[in-house]
């Protein structure tokens, strides 16, 4: 079963990374001003990724989805990365660089199954 860990600086700001069962990052968020900001976030996170459209815009032509989605992309320096977007449209969780497509998708996969029911553990 996964986590998210919620790690609180020195001026109050949260920032939370989802982690797998086997502890690896499987998503991060923005920075939030307050610790109930960042559960919002999680909260919504455990709502939308279960659901959420798949958007390739690695394949040319590919098709807009609806809000929610998983955006993948290609970054500047060739890796393949996703974004989770609400169903209002602002960006609630990012995903690592993946040398391989496959592999972005299995973490996709990772994020659906292990938000769902995360733990939230305040470091």
């Amino acid at each position: 079963m996964g986590k998210c860990v919620v790690r609180i600086n020195e001026k109050g700001r949260a920032r939370f990374n989802l982690k797998a069962g086997n502890g690896q990052v499987i998503a991060t968020s923005e920075v939030y001003t307050t610790e109930a900001a960042c559960r919002k976030g999680i909260a919504s996170v455990m709502k939308n990724a279960p659901i959420a459209n798949l958007e390739d815009q690695t394949v040319e032509g590919f098709e807009v989805q609806k809000n929610p989605k998983f955006e993948v992309y290609t970054d500047k320096a060739g890796e393949f990365r996703f974004r989770l977007k609400a169903t209002n449209g602002q960006i609630i969780a990012t995903g690592e660089g993946y040398k391989k497509l496959a592999s972005c998708f299995k973490g996709i996969e990772s994020i659906r199954k292990n938000a769902v029911d995360a733990p939230i553990i305040v470091e």
